[in-house]
């Protein structure tokens, strides 16, 4: 499957797509288009499925016409989205033509402060 990452999607997780091929939307050349334009881009370009961390995506943009899967993940920073790869990998081998799924990825719990 021809994947396209946009600039929130964190790269390492490229070489855990193993048979897809991974390209970002600076390398096609699209890193200043907006989300509605980066989408008919890629999908005028083959790509089927968009990887990103925009939450908000389904919200600012009509999906239902969409040939593009869409994967989102719940967090971008690397060292939180590598502690998911097995879900967000089973998102992207699970992903059909038009498809939504976002992958939840919560931040730690933060630690109660104590005081001595």
């Amino acid at each position: 499957m021809r994947v396209l990452f946009d600039k929130s999607a964190p790269y390492g997780l490229a070489r855990h797509l193993e048979g897809h091929s991974v390209s970002t939307a600076e390398q096609s050349g699209w890193g200043r288009l907006e989300n509605g334009d980066l989408l008919t881009a890629a999908e005028q370009a083959g790509y089927e499925l968009f990887l990103t961390a925009d939450k908000n995506l389904r919200y600012q943009q009509n999906l239902s016409s969409r040939i593009i899967a869409i994967v989102v993940l719940g967090q971008s920073p690397w060292p939180l989205v590598r502690l998911h790869i097995g879900a967000v990998v089973a998102a992207v081998n699970a992903a059909t033509p038009g498809s939504f799924f976002e992958v939840a990825i919560p931040l730690p719990a933060k630690k109660p402060f104590l005081r001595p």
